[in-house]
């Protein structure tokens, strides 16, 4: 990290001619249960993870912004005054998109100075890590900063959430801002996607030697893409037809009407909301209760879920899955939005090297490529670096 800090520092001189004014830095998440249930008004419990987008920004003195990155070429340059949904394209939507956004939120874009911004970042893209909020994030506290706007984290991340939902036309929710932003180290953030409340909950992984392990399968994907869309489409039918606002409000109690009331494809998808908004709230309370080992079926169903109900993994998630947990792993489910990316696997400190052995002798048997695999821990959310 320290590396990169001084890396990104150095090219910023490089293509800018002049010194950042500042360092900010925001993680990537991972999500340890509660799938597609944020946009649903659930619960979910994801953790920043300590692989981070790092935005070096210095303040310009006139109203234009100047971004690049180590992932294109080119600089974007553009006034702030042009910066609306219409005018962005490419990666650049998620820097611009989140000014555009602070403007939405009381920044002055017609008063505020303009800036030059350099984008670095060792969160891995397409792996269902959110490097999308990653990057949002870091831009977003690195603006607030500097135009001096007081923005709180938990409004940052309702920035984000807007900056990808209308200007990168991602129908997410917020719950990857949100972690990026109120991250913890060693630490889930529990958040109420309904009412926004949030708690830190500790996960204790290392002192009960534990290691969270992240099988990223290379299956890239999309959220603005068709599947996540449709999904997100179902289950807002599956609410209308059940008379309720959002799937928030239908209970494990109530999936037998449901099952009367839905289509057979409308029913699996609310089901898998329903029990996996419980799942999270089980999770919550085993982690308090019991312990992070207690926590493997829990994971475990959530996989399956995702599977058969909402239909959202790939074989190559399958595969990564269930080798694990036949090879020592205490739980193990896919995480982020599905069509790809990656899965994670709560595995016992003596057991990772053969969890990594299995995982790419299965692969190799199967055809696939081989996946990336790294542990990772819950690392603070995002701020100011230097």
């Amino acid at each position: 990290m320290t590396d990169l800090r001084d890396d990104v520092l150095d090219t910023f001189a490089e293509v800018f001619g002049r010194q950042a004014d500042g360092l900010w830095s925001a993680p990537g998440r991972v999500n340890l249960i509660g799938e597609h249930t944020d946009y649903n008004e659930g619960f979910v419990l994801p953790l920043a993870i300590n692989r981070r987008t790092i935005a070096a920004v210095a303040v310009r003195d006139d109203t234009r912004a100047r971004i690049g990155s180590s992932f294109a070429d080119e600089l974007v340059e553009i006034d702030l005054a042009e910066v609306h949904p219409e005018s962005l394209g490419g990666w650049a939507a998620y820097p611009l998109g989140v000014a555009w956004a602070l403007g939405r939120h009381g920044a002055d874009l017609a008063a505020v100075p303009g800036f030059d911004i350099l984008i670095d970042s060792t969160v891995p893209v397409g792996a269902g890590l959110s490097s999308s909020a990653a990057l949002e994030s870091s831009v977003a506290v690195a603006l607030n900063d500097i135009w001096q706007l007081g923005l709180t984290p938990a409004e940052l991340a309702s920035v984000g959430q807007l900056a990808e939902n209308v200007a990168v036309g991602a129908p997410t929710g917020i719950m990857d801002q949100s972690a990026s932003l109120l991250g913890r180290r060693d630490s889930a953030v529990f958040l109420d996607c309904r009412s926004l409340d949030a708690e830190i909950v500790p996960l204790g992984f290392e002192a009960a030697g534990l290691e969270l392990l992240v099988i990223d399968t290379g299956v890239s994907h999309a959220h603005a893409t068709g599947g996540y869309a449709a999904r997100r489409a179902s289950c807002e039918a599956g609410a209308r037809a059940l008379g309720v606002s959002s799937l928030r409000d239908v209970g494990v109690d109530d999936l037998p009407r449901a099952r009367e009331v839905l289509d057979d494809e409308t029913f699996r998808r609310v089901r898998h909301v329903v029990t996996e908004n419980q799942r999270v709230l089980d999770t919550v309370r085993a982690l308090r209760e019991l312990g992070p080992a207690s926590i493997g079926d829990l994971l475990d169903a959530s996989h399956r879920s995702m599977r058969d109900d909402f239909e959202i993994s790939v074989p190559e998630l399958d595969l990564a899955v269930e080798t694990a947990q036949n090879s020592g792993a205490v739980g193990a489910r896919m995480t982020g939005g599905g069509f790809g990316g990656s899965a994670i696997a709560l595995v016992p400190s003596a057991h990772v090297s053969r969890v990594l052995v299995s995982i790419d002798g299965a692969f190799a048997e199967h055809g696939f490529a081989q996946p990336d695999m790294f542990t990772v821990t819950a690392a603070d959310g995002a701020a100011r670096e230097k």
